[in-house]
């Protein structure tokens, strides 16, 4: 369905259908129209307008069909439709309106109180053709890569992100990253980085049961006072498995994982930033 069909559709359908907003769905046009709209120029022209070829990348992201079947659904090739979803993913990261803030965020003026929630969430691949051990996850039975995500609090942003093997522990994968965090700042975390507080004087991680003995009642509370402040982070999950590319089994190359793990949460970002 191209873009000038979808006029009759709400907000919320445009949304349900994309997975985007429609001022984010502009902004993202606004970036592609200069270097991909071939109207008036020398050389070939584009058998689709901007708009349908971000539509073209957006539905890949979203609905995560083969490009085969998404190439017949637009009359296109597949090698068009891998050309245009890599021509989009380049042009919108290169265009630093989708970037996530960085962990120099962390020491930011204002940022000293600041409450931070970290997690890892595990998406699977395709078996390796070599190395496999480094990507087989126990906890999953399956190859896995891990992304870490460090969310604020308050409002949800992301602040960074990270990706490593599935085979790596959560909290081998936060000393890989090397995150600055200020003493002063809280951060929320799950069973996974047990030791953290050993590196961070504000870190907050479940209590473990001792072995063979009952976990006293204030451990429990504490426990369970912690995963409730801990769900926001599970919601920014969430919102990236709105997408199935993240959300399945990851088919593409693993090299361009994290730029497209990144461009997401930065286009989460946008839309939250500027959600009416």
């Amino acid at each position: 369905m191209a873009y000038s069909e979808l006029e009759q559709l709400s907000e919320g359908e445009f949304k349900r259908l994309s997975g985007v907003s429609r001022s984010t769905f502009a902004e993202m046009v606004g970036v592609l129209h200069p270097h991909m709209n071939r109207q008036g120029r020398r050389g070939g022209q584009a058998k689709l307008s901007v708009e349908d070829q971000l539509l073209v990348a957006l539905e890949y992201w979203r609905e995560y069909r083969s490009q085969f079947h998404i190439g017949v659904s637009w009359g296109l090739h597949e090698t068009t439709v891998g050309r245009i979803v890599r021509k989009v993913e380049d042009r919108l990261i290169k265009c630093g309106r989708f970037r996530l803030p960085s962990q120099r965020q962390l020491y930011q003026p204002g940022w000293e109180r600041k409450v931070m929630v970290v997690d890892v969430g595990e998406m699977e691949i395709e078996r390796p053709p070599k190395k496999q051990k480094q990507y087989y996850s126990g906890k999953q039975k399956c190859h896995t890569l891990k992304a870490q995500l460090l969310v604020e609090f308050e409002t949800g942003q992301i602040i960074c992100t990270a990706i490593d093997t599935g085979t790596t522990h959560d909290f081998k994968l936060l000393k890989r990253s090397r995150l600055p965090f200020v003493s002063s700042q809280l951060c929320l975390a799950d069973r996974g980085y047990q030791g953290f507080a050993k590196r961070h004087a504000g870190a907050c991680t479940p209590t473990k049961k001792p072995r063979k003995q009952p976990l006293p009642q204030e451990e429990k509370q504490h426990n369970r006072a912690l995963a409730r402040l801990r769900v926001r982070v599970e919601h920014v999950i969430r919102r990236f498995k709105i997408f199935r590319m993240f959300s399945g089994r990851y088919r593409n190359r693993r090299k361009r994982f994290g730029l497209r793990f990144n461009l997401i949460a930065g286009l989460l970002n946008y839309e939250l930033a500027h959600a009416s």
